[in-house]
């Protein structure tokens, strides 16, 4: 899937991104950004399996967490390069959150995060619409992973939602949906 840059996502729990372009090197790539978050709000523990984020604080503060420790904060000018396969999350602490950043390789995560804020919308709430999320969190199993999700309800709850999505065609909007690195 091609997307024209700049490619703007907003969700309906106080997180944007501006998707700013994408650069190709002969060994990887780069999807550059700018974030926006409201006080309080930010994603729930996640993980990039195939990929490196790094964050930049423009304005505000933010707080970062990798699971099992105690959470660190930023400023502006500061940033925080969160390796592939830590386990993370990042929130706006206090006031409004300007940053930029990258991940690297770029991979579907344009993709990823504009069906995932599309169906933060449809739901109203942090968590997606249950069969668009079924559809990425077992379409993408390979590349990103909520470990707060139980193992059951990843291993049987998810893969029959989305096999029921399947049956009733909830999925032919992706039909050009990129292919997930494995």
């Amino acid at each position: 899937m091609t997307y024209n840059y700049p490619h703007t996502i907003e969700n309906s729990i106080g997180e944007k991104i501006i998707f700013l372009k994408e650069e190709k090197t002969n060994s990887d790539d780069k999807v550059f950004f700018e974030g926006f978050v409201e006080p309080g709000c930010g994603p729930t523990f996640h993980t990039h399996l195939k990929q490196d984020e790094e964050l930049t604080v423009v304005s505000g503060k933010m707080g970062y967490q990798y699971f099992g420790q105690e959470p660190k904060y930023l400023t502006a000018g500061e940033s925080v390069l969160l390796k592939r396969g830590s386990t993370h999350k990042f929130w706006a602490e206090g006031e409004p959150l300007h940053a930029k950043g990258w991940v690297s390789p770029a991979n579907s995560f344009v993709f990823f995060m504009t069906v995932l804020y599309g169906a933060q919308n449809k739901s109203g709430k942090g968590q997606p619409e249950t069969f668009d999320g079924a559809y990425l969190t077992t379409k993408y199993r390979s590349e990103y992973d909520i470990p707060e999700i139980p193992s059951f309800v990843k291993k049987t709850i998810i893969p029959f939602t989305y096999f029921i999505g399947r049956l009733l065609g909830k999925y032919k909007n992706f039909k050009d949906a990129p292919t997930p690195v494995k």
